[in-house]
């Protein structure tokens, strides 16, 4: 499929080449300042009509070769970039990379959407010391606009801004085609090797509400990435190696000296953290031996390695419960597994010149950037610093990685931009060919805005606050009597729904950027932007169907048949909304903040029930309460309506049940 795309695009680039050339052709006709006699005259009306014949066809031709790269969803907006980008370009070809401003119309009864580049391009043009009006801009654009799919018409207001109306009938195709095939992604140029670093605890101690929102966000900007149809690498770089190590062997030496046979019961193992640190602070005849055992274990030797290993799979155990929790998948890939790596990076760096002696230290030093990097610390010994750049480095040449994404804290955003811009010094990646991006987020703050902690002071440790999570959201479904309804099972499921959808809801719903507070009162709230007030609409579409007696084979063989008329204002603006899912993932692709897609789908909720409250899809008796009257075409709005939200709700990690 992938071959075929390709194909297809390098097709539609040079038809586009055509359809330009003979536009300026056209344009040149239509600029002629001396046209002769008559008769030439009419000689050159005649060609300008041939050519705009010729562009025209081109144009269709383009337009059916988009349609056969199978059933991938449309992005309007992109359409309408590519068809309004092209006329600008045609009509005005001695402006160089003319703007292209195309949003969503603000005021739905002025048009769909809007083109504001005629202002800009006036600006522009007297930049070039040429007279320009923006009204006659945009009567220019729409004059040499092709014959489209989608654009009914087209008016001037203002200065020049273009209202672009859609075709209802186009619109109506469109969500058909939606029923039938399900929901798709946008289709691909090219599939990218995407790599997400995520999550990423430390080995003996555990998670806290510090690697919540790595976890959440870098999982569901990794399911944003497989939707789209790319080649997505999980990664948990684990911080599973160094000098902490030493004290815990020691300590478990002396705690658990059968270690090497009888697996020793840590329980807990952050107690046991918390017990090594304190001897390793205290007792010096400790600290050289936990010294002693880093050594030990950095040469490899058998004893230390399993002792090693036995910690870091009580960790993982750990871990495990909470991926399990939250439906997580990763691959984990801590520091050790970079250490040989290590080496060769220094050595690459030191052989190209590019390393400072610094007391002892060996340091490397980015263009543009005012720290350096310390590569081998004074005793001999590597740092974070050379773990991510040798981590960097196997990413690009073995994953062959053509997007790394880094889902960490904002304040590590100086030391990322300081890894990148080194690998770029040696050489390892183009920026405008390969996409690597620290992807930051702000803290999680407690009610009283402070950093979220409980009240000893001490770090929310995360399988508590899952675990508060489910007590909540069971007092919360209970409150609502759905344990009269629901069966015990069903009663488990919407319980585990309600309390993980909403923490991972309430994270996603903020800009990564900023901070965020976290109350479990405002997540559980169905009222609002919530994951409760989501998942309860949810239920509440899939609904309707039973209530009519439809059931899904049903609704798939209407589809094929029934046309979706989009007649009611609030048809149309909930056929409108629902297209629009490819246009916000498109946005997010770019700029990876998740909550746009919560402002959708929410956006998407609000506007079904506006639907559903002007627009019957299922009449009942007043008297019997029986199903008199069921509206097809509404009907199948409403299943298109949940499609879409279960793709949204799938992307941002949320489980929906059926009955709630």
């Amino acid at each position: 499929m992938g071959d075929l795309i390709t194909e297809y695009t390098e097709r539609l680039q040079q038809q586009e080449l055509q359809i330009q050339a003979l536009s300026g052709e056209i344009e040149s006709l239509k600029n002629s300042q001396n046209p002769g006699s008559s008769a030439r005259l009419e000689e050159l009306m005649e060609e300008n009509s041939r050519l705009k014949y010729r562009f025209n066809i081109l144009n269709r031709a383009l337009q059916e070769e988009r349609t056969r790269c199978g059933y991938a969803m449309l992005n309007i907006s992109q359409r309408l970039q590519e068809i309004f980008g092209l006329t600008i370009r045609t009509s005005y070809p001695e402006l160089e990379n003319p703007p292209l401003a195309l949003a969503p119309n603000q005021q739905p009864k002025f048009g769909d959407y809007q083109c504001n580049s005629a202002m800009a391009m006036a600006q522009m043009l007297k930049a070039k010391g040429m007279k320009a009006n923006p009204r006659e801009i945009a009567e220019r654009i729409i004059r040499n606009l092709p014959d489209n799919e989608l654009i009914q018409k087209t008016e001037i207001a203002g200065p020049g801004f273009i209202n672009i109306h859609l075709k209802r009938a186009f619109v109506s195709k469109l969500l058909s085609k939606l029923l039938i095939n399900g929901v798709t992604p946008p289709p691909l140029t090219s599939r990218k090797r995407v790599v997400v670093d995520f999550s990423s605890p430390n080995i003996a101690k555990e998670m806290h509400v510090g690697h919540l929102r790595s976890t959440i966000i870098g999982d569901s900007m990794s399911r944003l990435f497989e939707f789209l149809g790319h080649d997505v690498l999980r990664l948990n770089h684990v911080g599973d190696w160094g000098t902490q190590f030493g004290m815990l062997i020691a300590h478990l030496q002396d705690k658990f000296p059968d270690y090497l046979t009888v697996s020793p019961p840590i329980s807990d193992l952050q107690g046991f953290y918390k017990e090594s640190k304190k001897r390793f602070d205290e007792d010096d005849g400790f600290k050289k031996r936990a010294y002693q055992c880093v050594v030990k274990l950095q040469s490899k030797e058998p004893d230390f390695i399993k002792a090693w290993n036995l910690i870091c799979d009580v960790s993982r155990q750990e871990f495990q419960k909470i991926y399990d929790c939250l439906d997580i998948k990763l691959i984990e890939r801590g520091e050790s597994y970079y250490q040989d790596l290590m080496t060769q990076v220094v050595k690459e760096a030191e052989d190209r010149g590019f390393v400072q002696l610094d007391e002892g230290r060996k340091i490397i030093f980015a263009p543009g950037q005012s720290l350096p990097l310390t590569i081998v610390k004074s005793d001999g010994g590597y740092t974070y610093d050379t773990s991510d750049l040798a981590a960097i480095h196997q990413r690009l040449f073995e994953e062959k990685a053509d997007i790394i994404i880094y889902v960490t804290d904002s304040g590590q955003s100086s030391h990322f931009q300081v890894v990148f811009a080194a690998a770029q010094m040696l050489g390892w990646y183009d920026p405008k060919v390969t996409r690597v991006e620290h992807a930051g987020f702000g803290v999680v703050l407690g009610e009283d805005k402070k950093k979220f902690k409980t009240r000893s002071g001490d770090t929310v440790r995360l399988m508590d606050l899952l675990g508060e999570g489910l007590k909540r959201s069971m007092d919360k479904l209970k409150e609502k009597e759905r344990d009269k309804v629901l069966s015990p099972d069903e009663l488990v499921k919407a319980q585990r729904a309600v309390a993980f959808g909403c923490i991972k809801y309430a994270d996603l719903s903020h800009n990564r950027i900023n901070d965020y507070v976290f109350s479990f009162d405002k997540m559980l709230d169905d009222r609002g932007n919530t994951a409760a007030y989501l998942l309860y609409a949810f239920t509440r579409i899939r609904s309707i169907a039973r209530l009519a007696n439809i059931n899904e084979a049903t609704l798939r063989k209407e589809a094929e048949s029934t046309e979706i008329l989009l007649d009611h204002e609030k048809e149309w603006k909930l056929g409108k909304c629902i297209l629009r899912f490819p246009e916000v993932l498109q946005k997010i692709q770019d700029d990876l903040l998740l909550h746009s897609l919560c402002d959708y789908v929410y956006e998407l909720a609000t506007t079904f029930t506006e639907f559903y409250d002007s627009c019957y899809c299922v009449e009942k008796d007043r008297q019997t309460g029986e199903v008199v009257k069921v509206n097809m075409w509404r009907m199948l709005l409403c299943d298109a309506t949940a499609a879409i939200m279960a793709q949204c709700f799938h992307i941002l990690g949320l489980n929906p049940v059926e009955r709630m």
